[in-house]
């Protein structure tokens, strides 16, 4: 096995298919508002990242019910997870928080899955999430969008926070019994290959559950777009990427989960996506350069657990 399938963890954990139903709430971000910042991070749109979400006009319920109906003739499923996926989930008074997760709550919602930034998590919500998980048996995830270890890089997208505000919400959820899931972007204009291996050793360092791995994609009227059209910045090859993807899993502990290798976005909303390629084919050569390299995940995850006095144990 070249990588640990999020699909096959799934399979395993419940026995049957388990798919994920985005839902889009009208909530905002921090970075966007003036609580830290007011333009967002350079490479994200207006619309966020739930390109795939049902409009937030509509009801949680209204969108699990539509896409729970969809999802389940097509693929003959009956277990779900509420995936609350745009923008920062915990960005909200409490009340509408408890609220959204409460009107997620169905007999085929098996888990609950939060997206949010490392620095809209507080122990508030981690105490009724837990509560949650208790009283209706949900299996509980936060998501956390950290792209990339290399502070200097966030600084320069624009991201509102550095590592020690992600290091600080891992600790906190860690207290819990809920998974944690990593968002990185591996091909950054501003990392080298040592940023992709730091980031793999510093999400292995701190227990990840699951990591989703994206590549950059260039939304059009964002400030990334305009530095790429004005030449500031500078993409590097679909062969970098497969590389650095390749890398990153080497250096990844074989535990965690890889729910994702690539990014996807609509082809009319971007200047620059996959490097013109479609995602599978994206997935298809970085398991080809794995297998062509004899890598797999965790081959080079030999760092942890007092590395330099092995040989006296």
């Amino acid at each position: 096995m070249l990588y640990r399938n999020y699909s096959e963890y799934l399979q395993k954990k419940y026995k049957e298919k388990v798919y994920r139903i985005p839902i889009n709430v009208p909530v905002s971000c921090p970075n966007r508002d003036g609580e830290v910042g007011y333009s967002g991070c350079t490479f994200c749109g207006e619309s966020g990242a739930g390109f795939e979400s049902l409009s937030n006009a509509i009801s949680v319920e209204d969108q699990l019910e539509k896409n729970i109906e969809y999802i389940g003739k097509k693929y003959n499923s009956s277990k779900f997870i509420a995936y609350f996926q745009n923008y920062t989930n915990t960005y909200l008074p409490f009340d509408e928080f408890e609220s959204m997760i409460m009107k997620s709550l169905r007999d085929d919602v098996v888990g609950i899955s939060v997206s949010t930034r490392p620095d809209s998590v507080n122990d508030r919500h981690l105490e009724y999430l837990s509560r949650i998980q208790e009283t209706y048996q949900k299996d509980i995830s936060i998501e956390l969008g950290l792209q990339t270890v290399n502070y200097r890089t966030l600084m320069k997208i624009n991201r509102g926070h550095t590592l020690a505000e992600f290091i600080d919400a891992v600790n906190r959820i860690r207290k819990y019994d809920f998974e944690i899931v990593a968002h990185v972007i591996l091909d950054l204009p501003y990392d080298d290959m040592d940023d992709v291996i730091e980031t793999a050793k510093i999400i292995s360092a701190l227990g990840i559950n699951s990591v989703k791995i994206h590549s950059l994609y260039i939304v059009k009227e964002t400030e990334m777009a305009r530095q790429y059209t004005d030449g500031e910045i500078k993409i590097g090859t679909v062969d970098d990427y497969v590389k650095r993807t390749a890398t990153f899993l080497a250096y990844l502990s074989k535990d965690i989960v890889i729910q994702r290798l690539v990014g996807r976005a609509p082809e009319e909303d971007t200047l620059f996506c996959n490097y013109g390629m479609s995602w599978w084919k994206i997935k298809e050569e970085i398991e080809k350069y794995m297998e062509d390299n004899g890598l797999y995940q965790g081959i080079h995850c030999d760092y942890l657990n007092g590395k330099a006095v092995r040989k006296f144990l």
